[in-house]
């Protein structure tokens, strides 16, 4: 009983933090200091969390509302990362839309330098005739 409070509090301090993140996420719009690969071993560990309770309600250990209160929060705590991984797709996705158009606009500023450089130096040449 001990170890299925246990579980169950910490699967629920994870699942209660969850929407912080896909809040964060999605108010950002920015992928910038989020890790694909961190989310993908933590997904990977709810699975193995899924799995091992499917087994032990299987073979009918220790079930009780605590066990089905982890089972609950597992699977709502895999749905929430779910989520925020495509958000950080979605962000992905933006930040390379910010960074072309921060490079266009780089580029069109350096072409407008150049521009204004060449007709300064024409103005330079034709002064000096």
């Amino acid at each position: 009983m001990v170890m299925n409070l246990l579980e169950a509090l910490m699967i629920i301090c994870f699942g209660l933090s969850w929407p912080i993140s896909i809040y964060r996420s999605y108010v950002s719009r920015t992928a910038k200091g989020k890790s694909l690969f961190f989310e993908v071993f933590l997904w990977i560990g709810y699975v193995f969390g899924i799995t091992r309770k499917i087994l032990q309600l299987n073979a009918g250990d220790n079930i009780n509302a605590l066990f089905y209160l982890g089972l609950v929060f597992y699977i709502l705590n895999i749905i929430e990362i779910t989520v925020d991984m495509g958000l950080y797709f979605r962000n992905s996705r933006l930040d390379r839309i910010r960074d072309a158009a921060l490079e266009a606009e780089l580029v069109k500023g350096e072409v407008a330098e150049d521009i204004l450089s060449s007709i300064s130096e024409n103005e330079d040449f034709e002064s000096t005739k």
